[in-house]
């Protein structure tokens, strides 16, 4: 692709946050299970050691919250899943809110380093991520403080800019039609971007965000922070990295998603 990439879509959780999502959909089913549904508990295949961060990913990650409710009661065999999602999607939303309030997520340093030289060479930047609370954690997030301890020195940068300045467009936690794997949020994050879906790539963590990407017609780039490399391969990811910072930073310019040093 000579053109090179106009625009780079990402999601939020799992790929810029270490986010506190995982931990309140498990902390909430536990105890949801050892209170309110106490009664249907032997009914189930649930105990809080199945409940792990690969289960979290292959099932929950990047679905809509009541789909993502859903599912893991479904993979825990819940009676009535249907019914309870929802009182679950609340108690967890709650839950992933007192979290973040208290602080209670970090930045992954490699994706904001990657933000910033992606954004350095000219890319537009969109967010995209299914959880209504991403707008949120980014705006807590200093790029500028991160830059200045890690010597990094870029013409945009100025006080007090968080992570969420730094992208053109945030469609997160918008309700669509259709969840990811289809691919109508990162569609409609290239269209307000001004560019064609060719033009862009997508960094996700989640197997059904790389399917979304791409069946809408983007490369994408999978980042494994949870042990499933050989998933995200699987699901026919252009590039799979366990850091952001093997990224070939000057074959991305060119439009190519490779791995190398940045040396």
């Amino acid at each position: 692709m000579g053109a090179g990439f106009g625009g780079a879509i990402f999601d939020v959780d799992g790929v810029l946050v270490d986010s506190p999502h995982e931990r309140a959909w498990r902390d909430t089913l536990q105890e949801l299970m050892e209170t309110q549904w106490s009664d249907v508990r032997a009914d189930t295949t649930y105990s809080p050691e199945r409940f792990t961060l690969e289960l979290y990913q292959q099932v929950v990650s990047g679905k809509p919250r009541i789909s993502g409710a859903l599912a893991a009661l479904e993979y825990f065999e819940v009676p009535d899943a249907a019914t309870r999602a929802e009182a679950y999607a609340e108690l967890k939303q709650q839950m992933v809110l007192e979290l973040i309030e208290a602080g209670e997520f970090t930045a992954f340093p490699d994706a904001l380093r990657f933000v910033l030289a992606v954004r350095d060479a000219g890319i537009r930047l969109a967010a995209a991520s299914s959880s209504k609370n991403a707008g949120l954690m980014l705006g807590r997030i200093r790029l500028d403080t991160f830059a200045e301890e890690q010597g990094l020195d870029y013409a945009f940068l100025r006080p007090h800019l968080s992570l969420h300045d730094l992208f053109d467009v945030d469609i997160s936690g918008r309700d669509f039609a259709h969840g990811k794997p289809d691919p109508e949020i990162f569609v409609t994050a290239a269209r307000e971007l001004g560019l064609l879906p060719r033009e862009c790539f997508v960094v996700e963590d989640a197997v059904a965000g790389v399917e979304a990407a791409k069946a809408g017609g983007m490369a994408a780039l999978g980042v494994a922070r949870a042990d499933d490399f050989e998933l995200l391969t699987a699901a026919d990811a252009d590039l799979v990295v366990t850091t952001l910072d093997d990224v070939d930073l000057d074959r991305l310019v060119e439009g190519n998603l490779v791995s190398g040093s940045r040396a």
